[in-house]
């Protein structure tokens, strides 16, 4: 039928490869439907026409509910809530890079910068899989905007010995939490890493740990310090396919939360013993890439958030500057 107009608009219709393609193009000028026709005929011919037509069809909802299905990762479920509300009723194709713009920018007035950095993270792989392995999209929105969060994002907080030494101390209740904030202490892993971490996974004769489902989807080795072995091999196991800690990730939220309260850290959250892993191992002149590893990281930029160091550790760096000087004809200056 090709070019026709129906009540107000001109519309086009089209049989391609048994195929009927039929869509408004929302205009009464005569003129623009003809070369918005003409760019149809070529998109179609030259296969970009339906590369595109699945994006303008489906609904943001059913690119997430599938994503979640088939690829989420453990903090997926809550990080997608907030993107959910906003662009409900969306077709993929109306998610612009503009648009996003917007709702990053919208955010940052109520949320810190990392909880933003986690959303447009999540959108930005759920795109790249609709991407690659649906094909529901041609291009992804979210790559051509910049939500790097830089210095906004990191966290000076870390503990001290002493912070390590009471929180431990008083980590008694429930009778796990001990041992777990050491697991984290001692291998830098995340929450999810830890609560899904399985004894058959666990390598007392290497002595290593085995992440085998990580953040990045990236299995790693870890290997145990002496404090970490001895604390596996004084712990029962009872089903070797289990779970290392059999609890709920809100069962360790609210237990750590009381903990902290106990302890009297201010600001301070499980995330951060993991913070004190990394900052802990780059103080004592472990070198950042090897850090990076143990982290899982898949960029050095994202491990130097982890990793601070205080005034006393960094003096031996700056004392190397007293051997570029012979002491016998180097002469104090006063100023």
């Amino acid at each position: 039928m090709g070019l026709y107009r129906r009540g107000k608009f001109f519309w086009f219709s089209i049989t391609y490869q048994g195929n009927r393609i039929q869509e408004s193009f929302k205009t009464e000028n005569r003129k623009l439907a003809e070369k918005l026709y003409a760019k149809v005929l070529t998109d179609i011919i030259e296969g970009r026409y339906f590369e595109t037509a699945k994006s303008k069809s489906t609904k943001f909802e059913e690119m997430t509910e599938k994503y979640l299905k088939e690829h989420a990762h453990s903090r997926d479920t809550r990080t997608v809530k907030t993107l959910l509300t906003s662009f409900a009723g969306y077709m993929l194709a109306q998610i612009t890079t503009k648009a996003i713009a917007e709702y990053r920018n919208w955010r940052l007035e109520s949320v810190k910068p990392a909880t933003v950095y986690q959303e447009l993270a999540l959108l930005r792989r759920m795109f790249n899989v609709a991407i690659r392995e649906w094909e529901w999209c041609k291009d992804n929105p979210v790559s051509k905007l910049s939500f790097s969060v830089g210095n906004r994002n990191a966290r000076d907080r870390w503990l001290t010995i002493e912070e390590e030494k009471s929180l431990l101390d008083k980590a008694t209740n429930p009778f796990w939490l001990r041992s777990l904030s050491i697991v984290a202490l001692h291998t830098g892993m995340r929450r999810g890493e830890i609560l899904e971490l399985r004894w058959q996974n666990v390598d007392l004769l290497k002595r290593v740990v085995r992440i085998v489902k990580s953040k990045n989807g990236e299995k790693r080795t870890i290997p145990m310090s002496k404090t970490l072995f001895n604390l596996f091999k004084g712990m029962n196991v009872r089903d070797i396919s289990g779970r290392v800690f059999p609890i709920s990730g809100s069962s360790l939220r609210h237990a750590f939360d009381k903990l902290v309260a106990k302890v009297g850290l201010e600001d301070f959250r499980f995330h951060d013993l993991r913070h004190t892993f990394a900052t802990r191992l780059v103080q004592n002149g472990v070198d950042l890439y090897k850090v990076k590893e143990l982290l899982g990281h898949k960029t050095i930029t994202m491990t130097m958030r982890y990793a601070h160091h205080y005034p006393e550790s960094l003096r031996s760096s700056v004392e190397v500057l007293d051997n570029c000087y012979n002491s016998a004809t180097f002469c104090e200056v006063s100023v």
